[in-house]
Formats: C-alpha cells, structure tokens, sequence
C-alpha cells in the first residue's frame, strides 16, 4: 500500500499540490465568517440540578451577570468641580441605548412620603447639578441620611463610592456591545483625564469584553511567535532555508485550516480555540523534522534523489500517521467530557492534526522533488559532532549502567509522586489574569471598599402565596440578611427587606433612627402606602410575580472554590437550614459565581476522565502495534513517568489543578508517546536486520532515531513556552507545564525506553504471531529494493 501510495504522490504531486491549494483558498475564505465568543464558558451541563436552579432564577428575575462598576476613593470626587464632571459622566453613560440603568450619587433617588395622595414619590436627590460647594455639601448630607445606599455605592467609613452599570442582556450578547461597552470606557477615561482621579473598573461584563479582546491579539501573536521560533530552530538544524521556508508553509496551510474549520462548525473562537492554530504550528513541525531527516539519511546512504523521496513516504509514512493518530486522541478525548469548548476543542484540534499529517505526505515529498539534491552542506547536520557524542553518552549509559538510569528515575517517581500529594484543586473567577493586572489590582479595590463585585444570590421561599408580605418572614429574611452582612467577603444585600426599612425611614421623613422593618402597627399603612407608589420595577427585581418567592442579591470577593465552596455548604447553608427550622420558608443559593466555581470542579474532574481514556485508547493502538503486553507496559511507563513528574512539580510549587493545568495531562501523553513509537519501530526494523541481537538493535535506534526525538523536543519545549509570555495565567500555565512535560518525556523516551527493552525484551519473535508493527514497511528493507529494483 505505501509503495504504491509513494509512487501515487509523486506521479501526481502537481495536481495534489494544486488541489490543496484549492482546499485552501476555499477554507480561506470562510475566515470571514468567524465569530469571537464573549459569553463565559457554558461548562456545567444544562440537565444539572444547579444549573436549572438557575436558570429558573433567571428567568424569574432577570440575568445577574450583566453589570459593571466604577468605583472611586479619592476625596477630590466632593468638590464641586470634580464633582460636577462626575455627574456629567453619570448622565453620560446613562443615557447611551443598552444600558438600562446606571446608580451613582448623581443620580440617587429616594422615596418621599405623599400624604395627599397616601403614596411614596421617587424623587432625585440632585434635582440638577450643583453649583457651587455649599449646594453640594448639602446634597451630600442628604444622601450620608439615606441608609439604603449605605455601603452599597458608598462606603460609610473611608467615602469610597461607585457607579452601578446594569446593561441590557439582548445587547449584551449582541456585536452592540462591542461598541457599547468601549464606548463607556472611553468616557471613564475621559473623566481620568479632566479631573485626575482614578477610576477602577469591573464586572463580567468589562472581564469578557478584557478577555476576548486580549484573546483576539494573543491569537496573532502566538501564531506567528511559534511560526519564527520554530523556523529559526529549523534553521539551526537543517542548515537550509528550505528546510525552513516548507514546513512554515505546510503549516500556515493548516492554520487556515483550522479557521476555516472553526467557520464551517459554526464554533466561536474561545480562549481555548484561540490557541489552536500555534498549537498545531508546534505539533505540526516535528513531522516535517522526521520527513526531512530521512530524506537526509536517506539520500546520503545511496545518493537517488527520488528514491530517497519515495522511501520517506514507506518509511515513515505510517509511523507518522500512528504517530498523528495518538497525538489526535489526546485532543479528540476531550469530546467525551461533553462540555461544549471542550468539544470544539477537541474536535477542531484533532482533525487538523490528522490534517496536518495529510499536507505533510504531500507536500514534502512533492516540493523537495522540484527542487535540486541536498548538498553537502545541508547533509551536515547527520554528522553533528556534538550530538553524536550525546548519543554515544546515552547508548552506554543504557548499555553499562541500566540499574543506575532505573535508581534515578524511581526516586524520581517517589519524589515526584510526595508532590502530588501536595497539589490542590482551586480556582477563582479572574484565574487567567495575572497577579499585577490592572483588571486584578481593581478588583481588589471593590472587595476592600465593597467585600467583592462578583454575584451571588440567595432565593427564598416564603412558602405560601404573598408570603413576602408577611412581617414574620420579612424578619427571618432580616436575621439572615444580618448574618450573611457579618462575613467579611460578603457585601451588604440587596432585597425587599432593605426596600422596606427604607420605606418606613422615608415614612418618618428620612429619620435615620427610623431604618428597620416596620412593627405590626405600621405594617399595615406602610404597605398601603407601596402598594400605590412608584416601585414596580423594584418589585419585579426582587419578587416573583405570587409574592412567594424573593431574591436576596449580595456581592462577594473572588475568594476561590474551595473557600467558597466551604462557605456555601459549611457555613451558610447550615446557618438557612437553622434559621428556617420549624417554618415553612426555605432557602437556596445560586447566582453566576457559584455556577462558574462549580463548572471548574466539574471541567477538572472531566479533563482527569479524558485522560484516563486517552490512555486506554492509546494502550489499545500499541496493543495493536506490538500484541505484546509487555511491550506495551514497556511503551507506556516513560511517557507516564512525565506527567507524574509534572504532577509533583505543581505539588511542590504550588500550581493548583484547575482547568488550564489539567487540560495539560491528555494532551502531553498523546504527543509524548509518538517518540515511543517512533523508537520501537525502528527497534523492531533493527531487530530483523540484526538477527534479534537486542544490544546492536538498540544501539542503532538511539543513533537514528535519538537525534529526531532530541530535534522535535526541542521545538516542542519552545514552541510551548512562547505562552508564557500570554496575558492569561491559565495558557502561561498551558504552556508552561506542557513544555516540561513533553521535554521530560523525551529524555525517558530516549533514555528510560531503551534501558527497559534492554532490561525486560529477549528479542526473540513469534513466527506464528505478526503484529501489526510488523507491516510497516520500514521493516521490510529486502522487499522494498526489491519493488524498487523492479519499477526501474
């Protein structure tokens, strides 16, 4: 099959070359319809009882991620002239189409008791803008007095405040937003500018508008940092711009591949997506490497251009495509954590790298036979003194000192598996963004002058129809309001109950001894009084339309999943289940950010499952490869062993597995094991031509295959760690450790895999019994001269 494939390719390289090019044009073209994702990551699956929880929650109340905030702490802010272009901002902003309300100090409003008309009034506090100091100060007396604003846009103690930003969700997640939400940037900036006092910035919003614009340059700028790093690598080795200029190119055809396969999906490119195309420049490469190096060795042994061309595709055809196969279903398992970016992921990622193989077979063989032999200085890379010296290091190392290489890499493995015993699993909202981000240093801004910005909501039920009337459960609503406000990352809330003390304050005319729950001798008048006022929409926000159900809204710090997820179900709700002990009302909480910690959990323990079943398939391809279990256990410890050590080293560094770290695990094994395939069958070739003597076979595997596996490490490792330059700590991490990872396994697959063949392989071969290794036609030497002999 692959003589015959090799003849094919070459006869008919021009019109193969040519279809290819069509192909390209074609996904080319689709580019222009993709779209950039700026919703979170829907992760956890929608049948889950939370998050149908929440999604009820939603729809009965409205969604709770759809707010932004400015916030200050400057004493500037209350003079008049810093003042008055602050409520210039306010208006501003308020009055752009999308935002459906915006809550400052310029344009805070109260309840003002009617009497004639036996109703509240919303009224503005700021009638107009001040005019002078005096007004203002008056002003702001005015609104010291007004408890429901209390510690929600101004922090009585140290003066900070803010603005709240809500904004429509149907703009939200519309391109609209992409002019929108900078449009309002661009006014805060303004405000920076004229007055000179900082503004600090957050909310879901400002954090996915910040990660899909950063996404957008990261996509360009690793794509071509990994292009130039890996062609400059190329270079180094290969001596020849050839060697160079190719492979980048095959490679740039993949990666208008990918895009075009991301648009023909309909997939949105993610974070995740986004780092698609550099990953495939890395992973692509060492095809290229392997391709070349042959066509090298091959052409130096007997010096026909052609031959050498042909043998590349027998030669290393198939291993190529095992090879591309493995490291494609370290990807494509991801499909079985059902989680939709993963997926994409997954499936974008796994048919590319299978495409890559395709472009590869095609275009090296076929360009290389346009182009003039190599010369001798392109041939001297085979002769790389000082890499042969390493070679020759690591064949008598595993030649005389077997027990020594085993000794160093169990107590490898025992220290390495004391650090994974250390590594925890924890995650917070604003995991991608580094620690001296300005998006992070404004965060902690909000949860030191407001305990946090990220939403959590707590829905009760009164248990009965109108139950929300009811002074009974508006006090043990109170009590629980009282409790929550005492933790220290928890802001104050936001419910009915704080509405109706403001009501009862506004009643006695804004006395502040008056804020508390009206008394069963108010009740009756002051809901009178709400019943004809002006508070629909708060009531819509906050109750369903039964009065049974209510909506406690609070905001909390990023304090992390396992934080949160202690709080939630060892300290808060307990605390519900107390207080609501013996009385019909019940209490749940639920809200963005719970839903967010809880995708993380559940997208780790995915990831762990994918990689389980990574391996299992990839066990079954070499079980198919060798039908030898102990060749298998064999193939499989040295690229085990890296992921162990990585493990060990978040351990003792403290990375904690999260998403990013985990993805980690698949995706290493399945690249890793391609050098243990490469190695054993070239092993197995050596073994046939060497009468089964292991030691000779070994020797000339590391020789001929060591160099490639030591050459495609190498572009792996810095095609890898170019991520950490990124602006999200979940791909520096990405890259980071699977840098490690892959580079590790290249010194257990170079060096551990052939002190086990050495160690546990006797040599001798079943001549009932061939395994599919066996058909490679890299092990049939005789029978290719033969067909080649024959075909001249």
């Amino acid at each position: 099959m692959w003589y015959k494939l090799s003849n094919f390719i070459l006869r008919n390289r021009v019109t193969l070359m040519v279809i290819l090019l069509l192909i390209t044009v074609f996904m080319g073209m689709q580019v222009k319809n993709l779209r950039w994702s700026f919703d979170l990551a829907n992760i956890v699956p929608d049948d889950d009882v939370d998050m149908i929880y929440f999604k009820q929650f939603r729809e009965t109340f409205g969604d709770d991620g759809n707010m932004m905030a400015f916030g200050i702490r400057d004493s500037a802010i209350y003079k008049i002239e810093a003042f008055q272009s602050f409520s210039k901002l306010v208006d501003s902003i308020a009055g752009k189409e999308g935002i459906t309300s915006v809550i400052g100090i310029p344009n805070l409003q109260k309840y003002e008791k009617d009497g004639k008309s036996g109703s509240f009034k919303v009224r503005d506090v700021f009638t107009t803008i001040p005019s002078d100091q005096e007004e203002l100060d008056q002003r702001l007396a005015e609104v010291a007095k007004l408890k429901l604003y209390s510690d929600q846009v101004f922090n009585t103690k140290n003066g900070a405040t803010l603005v709240l930003i809500t904004i429509d969700k149907n703009v939200l997640n519309s391109k609209a937003r992409d002019v929108l939400i900078p449009e309002v940037l661009a006014e805060a900036e303004q405000f920076e500018k004229e007055t000179g006092i900082d503004l600090r910035i957050a909310g879901l919003p400002y954090l996915r508008v910040t990660n899909t614009v950063r996404a957008k340059s990261e996509l360009i700028m690793f794509t071509v940092l990994s292009l130039v790093v890996t062609g400059v690598i190329l270079f180094l080795f290969f001596r020849s711009f050839k060697a160079v200029i190719f492979p980048i190119v095959i490679i740039a055809i993949v990666v208008v591949w990918v895009l075009g396969t991301l648009a023909l999906l309909q997939y949105k490119i993610t974070i995740l997506t986004g780092l698609i195309p550099p990953i495939i420049v890395v992973i692509g490469i060492p095809n290229s490497v392997y391709m070349l190096n042959k066509y090298h060795q091959e052409y130096l042994s007997h010096g026909d251009q052609m031959k050498a061309l042909r043998r590349i595709i027998r030669k290393i055809g198939v291993v190529t495509l095992i090879t591309n196969l493995t490291t494609a279903v370290g990807f494509l398992v991801l499909i079985s954590t059902q989680i939709k970016i993963l997926v994409e992921f997954g499936i974008v990622a796994g048919i590319n790298i299978m495409a890559t193989f395709i472009v590869s077979i095609i275009m090296i063989p076929s360009v290389f036979s346009l182009y003039k032999p190599p010369s001798q200085k392109h041939l001297k890379h085979l002769d790389f003194k000082i890499m042969d010296k390493v070679l020759t290091l690591i064949d008598y190392f595993v030649h005389k000192f077997r027990p020594a290489v085993f000794f160093i890499f169990i107590g490898v493995v025992v220290v390495s598996g004391i650090g994974l015993s250390r590594i925890e699993a924890v995650s917070f909202m604003v995991d991608d963004l580094p620690e001296d981000d300005v998006v992070r240093k404004d965060l902690r801004f909000f949860e030191q002058n407001f305990s946090g910005i990220m939403p959590l909501e707590v829905i009760i039920d009164t248990g009965g129809k109108r139950g929300v009337q009811n002074l009974r459960n508006l006090r043990k609503i109170d009590q629980l309001e009282s409790y929550l406000s005492s933790i220290e990352f928890i802001s104050e809330p936001v419910s009915v109950v704080r509405f109706a003390k403001a009501a009862r304050q506004a009643f006695y005319n804004q006395n502040e001894g008056f804020y508390s729950l009206p008394n069963g001798r108010e009740m009756g008048f002051i809901m009178r009084y709400l019943s004809t006022s002006e508070t629909e929409d708060i009531s819509k926000s906050f109750i369903d339309s039964t009065g049974q159900y209510t909506r406690v809204s609070l905001k909390i710090a990023d304090v992390g999943s396992v934080k949160l997820d202690s709080l939630v179900n060892q300290v808060v709700q307990p605390q519900i289940d107390t207080l609501f002990q013996n009385t019909k009302m019940s209490a749940k909480l639920t809200g963005t950010t719970l839903i967010f910690i809880k995708g993380n959990k559940f997208l780790i323990e995915n990831l762990l499952t994918s990689m389980v079943i990574a391996f299992l398939i990839i066990a079954v391809i070499m079980g198919m490869l060798f039908k030898n279990f102990k060749m298998i256990v064999i193939s499989v410890i040295p690229n085990m062993i890296p992921l162990l050590i990585t493990a060990g080293l978040m351990g003792y560094f403290g990375i904690p597995l999260k998403p990013s770290t985990a993805l980690v695990f698949s995706i290493a094994f399945g690249i890793s094991i391609d050098n243990s395939i490469h190695l054993l069958a070239k092993y197995r070739q050596e073994l046939f031509i060497n009468k089964f003597d292991v030691s000779k076979s070994i020797s000339v595997s590391i020789r001929e295959t060591g160099s490639s596996m030591i050459y495609t490490a190498i572009i792996l490792f810095f095609g890898f760690i170019i991520f950490t330059l990124s602006e999200f700590g979940g791909t520096i991490a990405l890259g980071k450790l699977t840098a490690i990872t892959l580079f590790v396994a290249m010194l257990t697959n170079v060096v551990l895999l052939p002190a086990l063949i050495m160690q546990f392989d006797s040599g001798k071969r079943s001549t009932k019994s061939h395994p599919l290794i066996e058909s490679v036609p890299e092990l049939a030497e005789g029978i290719d001269d033969e067909m080649e002999a024959s075909s001249k």
